[in-house]
């Protein structure tokens, strides 16, 4: 199956306010390993870039005012992700700034499936801090490259905690598939990063405490 992992940047938050889309993200999933197929750009939002949101992505009016418009790019984008699931962190907020984009234009909204990675974590982290870089602390992804919010990049680290979040830890191969570069594919995608921690000396003390008020038969004796 088919997916994409879906991401923007915008001049602000609230679409009352007037704010638009400066930046698209997709990269897309097969079976939940990354392909080579990837969509971005960089866009004229027409407006100015909120003094917050120029902090968070660092996209000037100067270098966007030499951007296309939504209107020049809607078509490859929309044939990019056509018939396939998507992918956001906070789907509401992506998707209300595209359907608004489509609205201006006349176009139909988006009718995908959507899966929020943002409500996946709320059901399975309740009470703890779901942001985009708690759950890759959490999951151990190096997101040491993100020293801004761009597209492209939360596409990268979302797809890895995508995975690990709906404990997939493993990508479903076809044995029987007879291409002779699978296998060089597949090692060449780093879906996630799992590190082995020795217990301290500390844990193992309380462990075999444990162990010795808790096991019936006590071989610690």
């Amino acid at each position: 199956m088919k997916e994409i992992i879906l991401d923007t940047e915008t001049t602000g938050l609230l679409i009352k306010d007037g704010h638009r889309i400066v930046e698209i993200g997709c990269i897309e999933l097969e079976n939940l390993i990354p392909t080579k197929n990837k969509f971005h750009c960089y866009l004229n939002p027409e407006r100015k870039v909120s003094e917050k949101a120029f902090e968070v992505h660092g996209y000037s009016d100067e270098f966007l005012s030499k951007k296309k418009k939504f209107a020049e790019v809607v078509d490859e984008f929309l044939t990019f992700i056509k018939d396939k699931r998507l992918v956001i962190h906070n789907a509401e907020f992506d998707l209300s700034h595209l359907n608004n984009e489509l609205k201006i234009l006349g176009r139909e909204t988006i009718g995908n499936d959507i899966v929020d990675t943002l409500v996946l974590a709320r059901d399975k982290f309740p009470g703890s801090s779901i942001s985009l870089d708690s759950l890759c602390k959490r999951y151990r992804i190096d997101n040491s490259k993100r020293t801004l919010h761009t597209a492209l990049v939360d596409c990268d680290l979302l797809s890895k905690v995508y995975i690990n979040l709906i404990d997939q830890k493993e990508p479903k191969l076809n044995f029987n598939n007879t291409n002779p570069n699978l296998n060089k594919e597949i090692s060449k995608s780093v879906l996630y990063n799992k590190k082995i921690v020795a217990p301290s000396d500390e844990e193992l003390k309380n462990h075999n405490i444990y162990l010795k008020s808790n096991l019936k038969k006590n071989y610690f004796n």
